[in-house]
């Protein structure tokens, strides 16, 4: 399975029917998603560990983590609807080794290897994604996070925080497609990054 294979499963994906405007269920692309998971696979941080994909959403980066080999992948989403989506696209593929948990990411403690995610950016409600950062951090060594380029500041500080250090920011033009009701544009682009996270050790 190369990156191209990945990205192809996961455009077959079902998307969530009706995106909650206050958790900002913004999709992410399937090339995007392929790409910050391959990333993962190459740094050794996906093939046979354990993973969490909190927030999970439609799940394309957990389904993404089983394409490439994790051994278990939890899905953590607080949203009902988005769980069943999630479990029907990972159902579709024939994946198996995934754990569905409905519940609030500050309920959710298991220890795993890598977590992957996709937090709100904090644009319904300022640093919504700081919870995410922070319950990634308590439960993992290798963290992969999305969030707005311009949280730069905020992310160096909080790692520093944590004993937790930036290996690489993998930068994306993001697309936000108009799914939610208040959105004039057919699409934006949005400057995002992908972080690596690390612990030190």
């Amino acid at each position: 399975m190369n990156k191209k294979q990945v990205a192809i499963q996961l455009s077959k994906l079902k998307q969530i029917e009706k995106p909650i405007v206050s958790l900002e269920q913004y999709q992410t692309e399937s090339e995007i998603a392929a790409e910050a998971l391959w990333f993962a696979y190459m740094n050794e941080d996906i093939e046979n560990k354990v993973v969490a994909d909190l927030g999970c959403g439609n799940g394309i980066l957990g389904i993404a983590a089983l394409i490439l080999g994790a051994k278990k992948v939890y899905f953590v989403e607080i949203d009902n609807s988005s769980l069943v989506t999630a479990k029907q696209n990972t159902n579709n593929l024939k994946l198996k080794n995934a754990v569905f948990i409905r519940s609030s990411i500050e309920n959710f403690n298991e220890k795993v290897d890598t977590v992957i995610q996709n937090p709100p950016f904090g644009v319904q409600r300022e640093h919504a994604d700081k919870p995410f950062l922070e319950k990634a951090m308590q439960l993992a060594n290798s963290v992969y996070s999305f969030h707005k380029i311009e949280s730069k500041e905020f992310i160096n500080s909080l790692t520093r925080d944590t004993n937790f250090k930036v290996i690489k920011i993998l930068k994306f033009k993001f697309p936000l497609k108009k799914t939610l009701f208040f959105h004039k544009k057919k699409a934006y682009l949005v400057d995002v990054g992908c972080w690596l996270l690390k612990r030190n050790i």
